[in-house]
């Protein structure tokens, strides 16, 4: 059975209380990496939500002729960087 992807907006609010609670500094050290496990993962979910939306845009565009057509939005990725591209902030940052 394929697992239900998140909403957007579940998954961002997910890693906003992920990020009060490591920012509070009262957990322990499993629990703040409990925490950021899961954190990974709802920011891993909202890129993937992202680059799919990103694939559905489209631009209306009006021809020479005067009528009114689509064409796949051909803008940056979400950050400005190819998919394959490793981005230094994925790392782990200490």
């Amino acid at each position: 059975m394929e697992k239900k992807q998140p909403k957007f907006e579940d998954a961002l609010k997910e890693l906003e209380v992920i990020i009060e609670e490591l920012e509070g500094g009262e957990l322990s050290l499993d629990e703040s990496l409990e925490r950021y496990e899961r954190g990974v993962k709802a920011l891993t979910a909202c890129r993937k939500i992202l680059a799919g939306a990103e694939k559905k845009i489209q631009l209306l565009l009006r021809t020479s002729e005067g009528e009114l057509k689509t064409e796949p939005f051909e803008g940056e990725d979400i950050g400005g960087e190819a998919e394959e591209e490793k981005r230094e902030d994925d790392e782990i940052p200490f």
